[in-house]
């Protein structure tokens, strides 16, 4: 069975925020708060773990995972950034959107799109999440926390802990997240497209589709 974190929404302990920061490193795939919905994640480093988290949203290789990350300058080390799509990431981090980029070097090919090498990056505006990210100091390698046979995003952290079992080492509680997942943004060609309608308010897009 998980290990099975509460942690304070605003003020996460620094103890508990540590251990979740070594089980992630040791390999660990854990379940925890951002500021859309709950989430899983993983050390992007770790080809077991990725496969663990692939596992438990049924995702093949094709599907974009996404890559955490404290801020706009991480974000940049990780993804090839033009000055239009810089002062958008500007504008809308942190906050519930995933961007989807042409990803460099930094990243290990086996977690980016086998075709297009892109990744999905975000920026949490969440605590915890920015607590652990700290920790960490580097980003984490992430999936929307849905359940098997479910159509939206777990609310709830003892019900993850419940349903998952053995299946994850560790949900870190930070209180009810919501439902609703993040708004994901194209910006690998030349117009900005919306592909998915989340969270995130579209208003500072203008005309993106």
């Amino acid at each position: 069975m998980a290990q099975y974190f509460t942690v304070h929404p605003k003020n996460p302990q620094r103890r508990l925020i540590a251990q979740a920061a070594k089980i992630i490193r040791d390999g660990g795939v854990i379940a925890y708060p951002t500021d859309s919905c709950y989430a899983f994640g993983c050390h992007t480093g770790d080809k077991d773990a990725l496969e663990r988290l692939r596992r438990l949203r049924g995702f093949d290789e094709r599907h974009h995972l996404t890559l955490m990350c404290r801020d706009l300058s991480e974000l940049g080390t990780y993804a090839r950034v033009d000055n239009t799509s810089y002062r958008l990431l500007k504008a809308l981090t942190p906050g519930s959107y995933t961007f989807i980029l042409e990803a460099t070097r930094e990243l290990p090919r086996r977690i980016l799109h086998p075709r297009r090498k892109t990744i999905g990056l975000r920026v949490p505006d969440h605590l915890v999440s920015q607590a652990l990210l700290a920790e960490l100091g580097e980003p984490m390698l992430s999936a929307t926390a849905i359940l098997p046979g479910d159509d939206q995003p777990a609310m709830d952290a003892q019900e993850i802990r419940d349903r998952l079992g053995s299946s994850l080492d560790l949900v870190l509680d930070g209180g009810s997240c919501g439902v609703e997942p993040t708004t994901i943004i194209d910006l690998t060609g030349p117009q900005t497209v919306v592909i998915r309608k989340g969270k995130g308010n579209l208003a500072a897009l203008g005309g993106a589709e």
